[in-house]
């Protein structure tokens, strides 16, 4: 998402402007949107214009595709996915193919099928919420060795920090209640690994959460892979500053990264809420 109510003021200088705001403070986003339903051509554009060259969109599968028809019968609507985000696509980063729990291991060869039918232009990643390719056993590994061959990613999802957390909010019960709670596997089958690193409300409390991140994110970076590191929380209003936190513990560690842009000035007041 790049546009959250609670955002304008302290990270965005004023609404309708959210997405341009938003590619100051970070350089991607997961676009979700894709996964509910196509935009129109006019939304496509207006977010063309509103990025620079080095953004990058990662945008999800339609849920026809992914949830309806589970990767069969789809190529009407595949097509008419590629059609709609192709005036995006020098600003594409990998497009995640999210499989709901219910794809398990008798589905693999469908997905295996899907995806050595995508088209190579672009860049391609998996995530799977089924407990059978997180078992560490046959199913997985054939997984992951069907991902390396493909050159896709498996995206990671980390939501450990969630399920640690206080219910308190209704942001932290729908969160506790609905996200998946899966072991994490830090593997990366490609060359643009995908970490979903979702935490709770209170800022200083995902840092813990997120340190044996930073080396593995560096290690990545040092053997010449492209991560990217997502960061949400229940009601995601501090997610923007998290990102850029997290990047500066990553760059010290590196070192000589290149610079996240230079966030949009804001009224100084409202960083602080008055």
């Amino acid at each position: 998402m790049w546009a959250l109510r609670e955002w304008v003021g302290p990270y965005f200088a004023a609404a309708g402007n959210e997405l341009a705001d938003y590619a100051t403070w970070c350089n991607a986003v997961e676009g979700n949107t894709t996964f509910y339903g196509l935009p129109s051509e006019r939304a496509v554009a207006g977010w063309a214009s509103s990025v620079p060259e080095d953004f990058r969109f990662h945008f999800k599968l339609p849920r026809t595709i992914t949830h309806d028809r589970r990767l069969r019968s789809a190529e009407d609507e595949l097509a008419a996915f590629l059609r709609t985000t192709e005036p995006l696509e020098a600003n594409l980063g990998p497009t995640s193919v999210q499989l709901p729990a219910s794809f398990g291991a008798d589905d693999l060869s469908v997905l295996v099928r899907f995806l050595e039918e995508l088209p190579t232009s672009r860049l391609w990643a998996v995530e799977v919420r089924n407990r059978a390719f997180f078992d560490g056993g046959e199913i997985e590994r054939r997984l992951n060795d069907e991902l390396h061959r493909l050159s896709i990613d498996r995206v990671i999802l980390d939501s450990r920090a969630v399920f640690a957390g206080p219910r308190v909010t209704p942001a932290e019960v729908e969160a506790f209640a609905n996200k998946p709670r899966l072991p994490v596997r830090a593997t990366a089958t490609s060359q643009f690994p995908m970490v979903r690193f979702i935490g709770q409300t209170d800022p200083e409390a995902n840092p813990p959460f997120w340190e044996k991140w930073v080396p593995k994110i560096a290690q990545w970076i040092e053997q010449g892979r492209e991560p990217t590191v997502f960061l949400h929380t229940p009601d995601n209003v501090a997610a923007i500053g998290l990102a850029r936190r997290f990047f500066d513990e990553v760059d010290a560690l590196v070192g000589g990264l290149q610079p996240l842009p230079a966030p949009v000035k804001v009224e100084q007041e409202s960083l602080f809420g008055e």
